[in-house]
Order: C-alpha cells, then structure tokens, then sequence
C-alpha cells in the first residue's frame, strides 16, 4: 500500500529557518556570540509508519546476558516527497528525537510503479 499510510501517525518535524542577518549580511549574534535562531519553520508530517530501534549489545558479551532491550529511537517510513533533513529534529510519540544520518528515499517500487517512502533514524534526545 502506497503512502501516506491510513492508520499511520503524524509526526512534528522541528526546523530552524535560516538566522536574521545583518546589513552586511552576517548572521546577527546574542551577547555571548552565539548566531541568533531563525524562524520556527516547524510542521507535521502526516501518515508516517513509525517502529522502535534498539541498541544491539556486543554479541556474546556480558551485556548481551544481563541487559534488557534498550529503545534508543524509531525508525520513521514518511510519505513519498516528505522533506526531511539531517538538521531537524522530530517529536515522535511526544519524545524529541535528533534525525541521525541522511534520509534516504526508496525512489520507485518495481513491483507496482508506485513512489516508495522516504526513510530516517530518530534517535531520542537525552540529558
């Protein structure tokens, strides 16, 4: 089945526009230096198939005996197009997630012709 995905869920993409610049063009800064954040340019991704990622222990160590699965994010199958970037962040199920690695799109499907979805790692925020 094509996406967006009937009973799929939606998902919050949080994104930074670019910051203000100055007359010269340089980013404006606070008073400690630091670049000045750009617009909230956030939105919600509908209809996005999300299951959870967990952390594989060393296989055959003393980890892998004596620990419980630990959930250290999603992996997110978004709608064909979905603009997604390495540099936003997602809230996934009301836990803020860090996008890790380039999204890839599965371009085409060569089964049935239809656009495949675009696929990224959700890591969870912490500390």
């Amino acid at each position: 089945m094509p996406a967006p995905y009937p009973y799929g869920e939606t998902l919050r993409i949080l994104r930074t526009g670019p910051p203000p610049t100055g007359p010269d063009g340089k980013p404006l800064r606070d008073d400690r230096g630091h670049p000045l954040p750009g617009p909230d340019e956030s939105f919600d991704l509908h209809g996005c198939v999300v299951t959870p990622r967990q952390e594989l222990p060393q296989v055959g160590g003393a980890e892998q005996q004596a620990r419980d699965t630990v959930i250290v994010g999603y992996t997110v199958y978004a709608p064909p197009g979905s603009d997604v970037r390495t540099t936003d962040g997602a809230l996934v199920r009301g836990r803020r997630c860090g996008i890790t690695g380039q999204p890839g799109d599965w371009g085409r499907s060569p089964f049935t012709g239809t656009p495949g979805p675009v696929q990224f790692a959700a890591d969870l925020v912490t500390g």
